[in-house]
């Protein structure tokens, strides 16, 4: 490093300028940290708003990358959609650490490889399979029964990347539309018949592990739209999470920030369904709810600093994702009850444009009773339009 975390001067670079960067950016800020980003798209990100440091460039730009290595003292990953093979060559070329480490991010950062990696670990995970002709479809379906899904092995995210296929002309379909005819690596994964999915947030450096608690994850249509804290499973389930994840994070030498996501089968087993190399959804209810939340967490253990409490110091939490209703300018209107309210707290990214589905903010709600607490943050976020 150019510089120690809490010299004058130091960087930290994010690559990738979404709502996850700029929730850590706010931590590392705190610690008189700079902040640098490395941003892909065109529009303006919700961290550049935040930070003069702003680098450009594509995912497969090395010579960007580079420049934008060069200004940083510690780089951080937003996303996983860059290659471990291009992060490593960055590294070589500037000898500027990155966090995750390539090594441990080549371990999950496609679908196929991190349900691979996890299995050779003993960590359960869902029967899966490479799809590489329209043939392995149907004996996939013979094995394993439809329906079942189809996934990008690289690149999706929120249901992007994936198909539910009920049969082989389904499949053949989607499998072509996902890139399995233009070479691109489509994998095959059975359905878990489940009761809740669960989630775990890890954070590991040279200083040690902590682990969050257990949540419960409510989806819709492949987007996480709520977040309860506690989980609202036996205590031992929610241990048994947290040891799978404790694992999951060893087992890819994980340094940083990791998120991993869980499905509880009906006779209760537990069954690893994805993994996350940053700050995830499951964890933003920490900002409020626990002693130290996922993003200084992120930022502690990227730059090697100890790592902080992650127990709660609430009995319980609701986060609801709020997501865009319309496509245009944003604006966020019905939010004058949520700051009125005791233990309510409104997130909002900061996107210049909402879209239909878009994450734009999130609300987290904290009481004394799980179940009353998941009704007031719903009562509270139905009239909040994004």
């Amino acid at each position: 490093m150019k510089h120690t975390p809490f010299q004058a001067g130091f960087t930290l670079g994010f690559i990738g300028g979404g709502q996850l960067a700029r929730m850590s950016a706010l931590q590392a800020f705190r610690f008189g940290m700079k902040v640098a980003v490395y941003a892909t798209s065109k529009a303006t990100e919700p961290v550049e708003n935040m930070t003069p440091l702003v680098f450009r460039g594509s995912l497969n730009d090395e010579r960007a990358l580079a420049d934008f290595a060069l200004a940083c003292d510690v780089i951080t990953l937003e996303n996983e959609f860059v290659d471990s093979a291009v992060l490593q060559r960055v590294i070589e070329k500037t000898g500027t650490p990155i966090y995750p480490t390539p090594a441990s991010f080549a371990k999950i950062e496609d679908k196929l490889t991190e349900k691979d990696t996890f299995a050779a670990a003993g960590i359960p995970v869902a029967p899966h399979r490479s799809i590489t002709s329209p043939s392995d479809i149907d004996t996939f379906g013979e094995e394993f029964g439809w329906p079942f899904l189809l996934k990008s092995a690289k690149g999706g995210y929120d249901g992007y990347g994936n198909a539910t296929v009920r049969s082989g002309e389904d499949a053949v379909g989607a499998w072509s539309k996902l890139g399995g005819s233009d070479g691109r690596v489509v994998m095959a994964e059975a359905f878990v018949p489940f009761t809740t999915e669960l989630a775990v947030m890890v954070a590991r450096n040279q200083t040690g592990m902590v682990v969050y608690p257990c949540v419960e994850s409510i989806q819709q249509d492949h987007i996480c739209k709520e977040i309860i804290a506690p989980a609202r499973v036996p205590q031992a389930i929610q241990v048994q999470a947290q040891e799978l994840a404790k694992i999951a994070v060893e087992a890819i030498d994980g340094i940083g920030l990791f998120g991993f996501e869980f499905f509880l089968t009906h006779d209760n087993q537990l069954i690893l369904n994805e993994s996350a190399p940053r700050p995830h959804n499951s964890g933003h209810y920490t900002i409020e709810a626990c002693h130290t939340c996922q993003f200084e967490n992120h930022v502690r253990a990227v730059c090697g600093l100890p790592l902080g409490d992650p127990s709660m110091k609430v009995s319980s939490a609701a986060m609801i994702n709020l997501l865009g209703l319309r496509n245009g300018k944003a604006e966020a209107v019905g939010t004058q009850d949520v700051l009125q309210q005791p233990g309510a707290h409104l997130h909002i990214y900061g996107k210049a444009e909402t879209r239909t589905g878009r994450k734009m903010a999130h609300l987290t709600v904290t009481g004394d009773d799980v179940d009353a607490t998941l009704t007031k943050a719903r009562e509270l976020a139905e009239n909040i339009q994004i």
